[in-house]
């Protein structure tokens, strides 16, 4: 049988290193492997991925077949994902700034999968979310490392726990310590709906697999408010590792290909503050960790009265 060569390298399979989801200039989603910018590791910034045909939890193939990317989106579908598992107080440093006693296992609490959004784009401020009277408006930033899960796993050890990771993203944990907190009721907090609206769980801009990143324990991590650095720190200071979470969350509990863990924020956030700062209209927050890339997010205030949520897209953009 003849091989042309031209087709040969079209379907020529190589491993992937940030697994991408994109619009491009012909209107179509594409799944990719992010072409990096020169001088950067961040996919954010990448204008173009080579095709990923398959599934990225099973059998997949990176061809050659390069196209452009016009509008990034999160690098899976949330329809894909079934559970989005968070931890609360996983930095030391975080829970004494928020005068709360150090955990003696991971604080487990849920985000809606109507959350997730795009790493780039607009977090939604809805009018229950806004100052109202002597309620305020108090929108704060998370910088987390994203976890996501490629296989099933349950009771498994944290010695197995990182065989069942497919790789690692930033993401924005969008907090109201308004609702968190002071409406929380007892005991406080009251997590889900300080937390959970649509839009806020930013996430990306790719999924980067062990292959690049073998260790999650030794990275940076940071957030900017309008450019200015707010949070600086290192995923070494978490009291829970990666596999320690992925192992303990599987307690009982399945977790399934494409579910995600949010692994919690370092300290520097405005929650604990004498004179806190809040998040307003307009305020640009960029979170990012070391060779996993950078969400930017803006805080937009919105009167809507229909959900901008797509199962496939994520949060579409703030209607008023």
């Amino acid at each position: 049988m003849r091989v042309f060569p031209a087709v040969l390298a079209l379907v020529m399979s190589v491993s992937a290193e940030r697994f991408v989801r994109f619009i491009s200039d012909d209107g179509q989603i594409y799944t990719g492997d992010a072409i990096l910018s020169d001088g950067t590791t961040d996919a954010s910034k990448s204008t173009s991925a080579r095709v990923i045909q398959g599934d990225i939890f099973g059998n997949f193939t990176v061809t050659q077949e390069i196209k452009n990317i016009t509008t990034l989106l999160a690098p899976m579908a949330p329809e894909k994902t079934r559970t989005v598992r968070c931890v609360g107080f996983n930095y030391a440093a975080h829970a004494e700034e928020a005068n709360i006693t150090i955990p003696d296992f991971p604080i487990l609490f849920f985000k809606p999968w109507t959350a997730l959004a795009p790493p780039n784009g607009q977090v939604p401020v809805t009018e229950g979310y806004q100052t109202q009277g002597n309620f305020t408006s108090e929108m704060d930033y998370e910088s987390e490392l994203v976890v996501v899960i490629s296989k099933a796993a349950y009771n498994i050890t944290v010695d197995q726990a990182l065989d069942h990771v497919l790789g690692y993203a930033s993401g924005y944990d969008v907090s109201h310590r308004g609702w968190q907190i002071d409406r929380g009721g007892l005991p406080q907090p009251q997590f889900s709906m300080g937390k959970d609206a649509d839009g806020w769980a930013p996430w990306g801009p790719a999924i980067v697999t062990k292959d690049i990143i073998p260790n999650p324990q030794n990275l940076s991590i940071f957030a900017k408010v309008n450019g200015v650095t707010m949070q600086n720190d290192t995923t070494a200071n978490m009291l829970f590792g990666v596999a320690d979470l992925v192992s303990f969350f599987s307690m009982g509990i399945t977790l399934l290909p494409g579910d995600i863990i949010y692994t919690g924020t370092p300290s520097g956030v405005q929650l604990g503050k004498a004179d806190p700062i809040w998040l307003v209209d307009g305020d640009v927050v960029e979170v990012g960790l070391e060779g996993l890339g950078t969400c930017t997010s803006t805080i937009t205030d919105s009167n809507a009265t229909e959900s901008a949520f797509d199962p496939i897209l994520g949060f579409t953009g703030v209607k008023q």
